[in-house]
Formats: structure tokens, sequence, C-alpha cells
């Protein structure tokens, strides 16, 4: 028997049509199926990967909006990088 014969047979990682199904996919099949962990590289790095991000509608007084808007002004940030900013040291804090 030749050495590619031992190998173990993976199978075909089907197409998604988008991330939510994948995340479902792959919370009831098993990786090794499908992916020879074994070779993968150790030394991996992702440079330009971004975490993923969702666009939310959120209502808020004109009054916070203008002055949110003012301290971010003060400080040189975007008004929404500003909001997250604050929005994350507030969730930091209760952790």
């Amino acid at each position: 028997m030749s050495k590619k014969n031992k190998q173990k047979q993976f199978k075909k990682i089907p197409k998604f049509s988008s991330e939510e199904e994948e995340g479902k996919f792959w919370q009831k099949h098993d990786s090794s199926e499908y992916i020879d962990w074994g070779s993968a590289s150790k030394d991996l790095s992702f440079p330009k990967l971004k975490p993923s991000t969702k666009t939310i509608s959120l209502r808020m007084p004109v009054s916070m909006l203008n002055r949110l808007k003012e301290i971010s002004n003060e400080k040189d940030i975007p008004y929404q990088s500003y909001i997250k900013a604050i929005l994350d040291e507030k969730l930091k804090k209760k952790n």
C-alpha cells in the first residue's frame, strides 16, 4: 500500500452563503474531518484582520449627541469612535 493511500481522506468543505450559515455548520461538525490540523502552520499572523462589526441604529437626545461631538472634537477623534471607546471602557469595568 502506498503512502498516499494511508493518508486520511478529508471531507470537502461546503460553500456557504453567509457567515451565519458557516457558523451553524461548524457548530454541528468536527473540523478535524475537513482540515488536516496536524500539518497546519503554527506561526500565522493576520495583521489586516479586523473584528467583525455590525451597524446599529441608536436614538439619543440631540443635545447628548451634540455634547458627544463637542468632546470628541476636542479629543480630535471621530464621535462614533469616541462612543465606542466610552462603551468599551464601561463594559470592561463590569468584568
